[in-house]
């Protein structure tokens, strides 16, 4: 299946590779399909965050995506720091990855900006339950807005640091994704 919004680039797509189902519409409203899936595309650079939040919702059957998009956007998105908490949150289910660099002169017209191709691949064992992804998205949220301190009691936090491998002083953007889930497990853990 291709997803083109542009009508008469859809139809001409339709024309030219008859053996493939063209719909006619915009990648953040199209219906996904609901068997596991893999995504080939090139976003467009001003959509592309929107696009990959709906597609990396954990609940998606997204088995794989290659990606091209602008180049802040890739290097943002998979980089290990410092992290952000849309990065984080998708990375408890996906891993991603910046697997090429393209110039803008390698597209007609030339974009204002450089682009990548960024790699996003369902991870076999989620950090995270799929079924705990809206409580670890609050806890992510509250985290990375007030402070480690404000998703762990001041007293634990220095073991938890110890024990997963960062600085007592960090900062949320310290932790890497597998830090801040094993972090939101210690703090469910000890809730009960």
């Amino acid at each position: 299946m291709a997803v083109e919004i542009d009508l008469h680039l859809a139809a001409a797509l339709a024309r030219r590779f008859p053996e493939i189902e063209v719909v006619a519409g915009d990648a953040r409203r199209v219906l996904l399909p609901q068997e596991p899936f893999k995504v080939v595309a090139n976003l467009p650079f001003s959509g592309a965050t929107a696009i990959l939040r709906r597609l990396l919702d954990p609940g998606v059957r997204l088995r794989s995506a290659d990606v091209i998009v602008d180049w802040h956007v890739a290097s943002k998105r998979a980089a290990v720091w410092p992290s952000t908490e849309l990065s984080t949150y998708w990375g408890a289910w996906f891993e991603l990855s910046v697997v090429r660099r393209l110039a803008r002169s390698a597209f007609a017209p030339p974009p204002a900006v450089d682009a990548g191709v960024l790699r996003v691949v369902r991870r076999a064992e989620p950090f995270v339950r799929i079924r705990e992804r809206r409580r670890y998205a609050a806890f992510l949220a509250r985290g990375y807005r007030y402070g480690l301190r404000a998703v762990v009691p001041r007293r634990q936090l220095k073991s938890h640091a110890d024990e997963l491998g960062f600085e007592h002083g960090a900062q949320p953007r310290d932790l890497d994704g597998r830090q801040w889930a094993e972090l939101y497990a210690e703090v469910v853990r000890r809730l009960g």
